[in-house]
């Protein structure tokens, strides 16, 4: 009998060619391709920040995935889904989109240098809408593997609000925890606007200081396993890792990504392995 395709979820801001900024941008390519190559099913989802050009990229709209409406603070966000496809992979990358919060010519910050003053709703409108349009695709992932501080509330929700939906329920999620971050805050009031039905205060209280090391914190509480993806990480962040006694990934790019496809196999199949 032939085995079930390992089905991996990659989420992040940033992936190479459609939008560079930090080496999260490579290994967001080259990891997913690496795991579809030893027979992982891959899908990838990142937000469709203005600056990424459409023509360019050949992007266009999924119309059976978009018209959904993303609420935050009481407000409908339209969700708009589209697509693109790296010919040399075989991987389709899904993005989402909404006039108000992407549709900019800069990613975090405006001309001036300036951090977005709702740079705050913008995460939460990504990892919602990630979660609503993975349900859509009817597709259930056994790993989530979250990159960057944008998706640190991926982890939150899926052990939450959507711990026992069919698509997301025996999902197991990784966090890569990258130097790369923002030096300044998010709105004061992130994570009570996080918060989402059948949660509490309390499963965002992490994320309160709103700042980079309080995404990183609360994305390692909620997750399963973790990926220290820079050498110099900051030192609070590092050693809530440590205490957490999570699984965790110490990032070197080995052949062929070979020991992340290990630590996937460890992590999906944790009755069987216990990682010290």
């Amino acid at each position: 009998m032939e085995m079930a395709k390992t089905k991996l979820l990659i989420v992040t801001h940033e992936m190479s060619p459609f939008l560079e900024l930090t080496k999260i941008s490579e290994i967001t390519r080259q990891l997913p391709q690496a795991m579809q190559e030893k027979g992982f099913e891959i899908r990838i989802l990142m937000p469709k920040f203005g600056n990424i050009n459409e023509r360019r990229n050949r992007l266009h709209e999924v119309i059976r995935l978009s018209g959904m409406n993303i609420i935050i603070d009481d407000n409908d966000n339209p969700l708009i889904i589209k697509v693109a496809s790296i010919p040399a992979a075989r991987m389709q990358v899904y993005f989402l989109d909404n006039e108000e919060y992407f549709q900019r010519k800069q990613v975090f910050r405006d001309a001036s240098g300036k951090f977005f003053d709702d740079n705050d709703e913008r995460t939460i409108f990504f990892c919602k809408g990630a979660l609503e349009t993975v349900k859509k695709l009817g597709w259930a992932p056994d790993i989530v593997h979250c990159h960057g501080w944008m998706s640190a509330l991926v982890p939150a929700y899926i052990k939450t609000t959507y711990k026992n939906d069919p698509t997301f329920k025996n999902s197991k999620v990784v966090y890569s925890i990258y130097e790369d971050g923002f030096t300044e805050k998010l709105n004061t009031n992130f994570a009570a606007k996080a918060v989402m039905s059948n949660m509490t205060e309390d499963d965002t209280k992490a994320f309160l200081p709103a700042d980079c090391e309080s995404m990183h914190i609360g994305a390692v509480t909620h997750s399963d396993a973790v990926v220290l993806a820079d050498e110099n990480l900051n030192k609070d962040v590092l050693k809530f890792v440590k205490d957490s006694n999570k699984p965790t990934l110490a990032f070197n790019l080995t052949e062929n990504f070979e020991n992340f496809y290990t630590f996937y196999e460890e992590i999906s199949n944790d009755e069987l392995v216990s990682v010290a």
